[in-house]
């Protein structure tokens, strides 16, 4: 069925202005990918929304939930996301390999001497008693190309185990680890909070290595935005480094909150948490959620070292005016 003329140009104007109208509407949401463990900021931004004035009022995000850093990187490569936690090699890797243009607009977590270091467990009566000792071996990573795998290659590589030939690498989430440490389908597996503070109440399980070994300080994970969001809609980007921003404050400043909004988004018990949650035996996290460049940087040097990556200068990611801390 045909529409006359002037129904037929009335119609065209309503699907132009509901078109533009959708336009702005997508303009003014940021698709936003997470995971778990570390990200406190996001997780005050996704559980307690009315503590930020901007936040379902002047933008909006959509929240996807993801198994770690090298999906997101995928994603944010194919433009199906708009900003991301990465980890500094997962985000090199997308732009090696995905041609990705990202700024790394805020910091969530990194290792502090004395803190909690992200370890490989195994079982008590394991044969295995060092890091030689998996060649052959089935081991678990919480992502195939993750952050994690940079220095885990590294630490192998240094006790003679070749990463790519001698063990059988398998993804396995942080939260299952232990379960698949404890029955068998897995020889040794990494641990990460909080299931590694479960994992010790329980019993029965031992750290192999821990990645401090390889690279101390490392920064675990970080906010990047694709350049092309960035540079088209600097304001609204502007909107949600501020909420990052005060999100890590609000989370450094209440601990008994951000104790029940993470158990809320980790479905881990408060008791649990507040075994380590911010305190000394935990990753460090700056005040502002500002990005340490040059720790970042010392972590590409050494990537490129012992050729994970070429040469990669950490500036390519630094927008002029857009990074944590924002007021």
């Amino acid at each position: 069925m045909r529409l006359g003329g002037k129904w037929g140009l009335a119609a065209g104007m309503l699907v132009a202005l509901l078109g533009a109208s959708n336009a702005s509407h997508a303009q003014q949401t940021i698709r936003v990918g997470w995971t778990i463990p570390a990200e406190e900021s996001k997780y005050w931004m996704m559980r307690r929304p009315a503590e930020f004035p901007d936040l379902g009022k002047t933008y909006n995000i959509e929240w996807t939930q993801f198994q770690g850093t090298a999906p997101m990187t995928q994603a944010l490569a194919a433009g199906a996301l708009d900003c991301a936690t990465q980890a500094p090699l997962s985000l090199a890797n997308g732009v090696v390999g995905g041609n990705l243009k990202a700024y790394i607009v805020a910091q969530h977590v990194f290792e502090k001497p004395g803190g909690f270091s992200v370890y490989w467990a195994v079982l008590d009566n394991s044969p295995i008693k060092t890091i030689a000792d998996l060649k052959g071996k089935t081991i678990g990573i919480s992502v195939i190309g993750g952050g994690t795998q940079g220095p885990f290659n590294m630490l192998l590589k240094q006790n003679g185990v070749d990463p790519a030939k001698d063990i059988k690498l398998v993804e396995v989430g942080f939260a299952v680890s232990e379960d698949a440490l404890r029955q068998g389908r897995v020889d040794a597996v990494n641990m990460n909070q909080p299931f590694a503070a479960r994992a010790e109440a329980k019993g029965g399980t031992r750290k192999l290595f821990s990645l401090s070994q390889a690279m101390p300080n490392i920064v675990h994970i970080l906010e990047a935005c694709r350049a092309d969001f960035v540079d088209k809609n600097p304001d609204l980007v502007k909107a949600y480094v501020r909420d990052i921003t005060s999100g890590m404050k609000k989370a450094l400043a209440n601990r008994d909150e951000t104790l029940k909004v993470v158990s809320e988004v980790l479905k881990a018990p408060v008791p649990v948490l507040d075994t380590y949650l911010l305190k000394d035996n935990d990753f460090g996290r700056d005040p502002g959620a500002a990005p340490n460049f040059a720790a970042i940087q010392k972590m590409f040097d050494i990537y490129a070292e012992t050729g994970m990556l070429p040469k990669m200068d950490v500036s390519q990611f630094k927008h002029p005016t857009i990074v944590a801390p924002l007021q």
